[in-house]
């Protein structure tokens, strides 16, 4: 059994009440243990927008489920609250109702582009990423480099 972390996002429309959907669905998704983050609030990451982010890290125990199974199911409750396209037609990032990243599960490594990469290729550039999962899981370490969530952390303000 292995542990998902999990990472919503939202910044346009009732971003509480859209990211408190997407983690209901997730637990009727995934029963079992599930660790919540508190939800934080940041600025746009990779775009400029107004609209600022909440953001909440989720931890579930994916039990016999495949971590291919786990993206898909979360990529179909993200869809069912909103299929809007989180790119713009240039290519670069948009205003998102919600957005649901898997992160990572265990230490496994996933090479699959364009759609399952674990651990996430940017999560140790992102704050709102690393925050929650440095809350819920801090002692886990980046297969790939290394490093826990509080020092892929340190790395990120090192480097604003």
């Amino acid at each position: 059994m292995a542990t998902a972390h999990i990472n919503i996002g939202s910044n346009i429309g009732d971003r509480r009440a859209l990211i408190e959907t997407a983690v209901a669905r997730i637990i009727d998704a995934f029963p079992g243990p599930v660790g919540i983050s508190d939800m934080i609030e940041t600025e746009p990451w990779g775009f400029e927008s107004p609209n600022r982010f909440l953001n909440i890290g989720l931890s579930v125990e994916t039990r016999q489920t495949t971590p291919e199974t786990v993206f898909a199911t979360l990529r179909a409750i993200q869809n069912a609250i909103s299929d809007a396209s989180h790119r713009r037609p240039d290519g670069t990032y948009a205003d998102r109702a919600v957005d649901i990243d898997l992160i990572a599960v265990g230490d496994l490594v996933i090479d699959s582009p364009p759609d399952l990469i674990l651990p996430h290729p940017r999560m140790h550039l992102r704050p709102f990423v690393l925050i929650p999962m440095l809350e819920l899981q801090p002692e886990w370490v980046h297969p790939l480099l290394g490093l826990t969530p509080r020092q892929m952390l340190e790395s990120t303000a090192s480097t604003r």
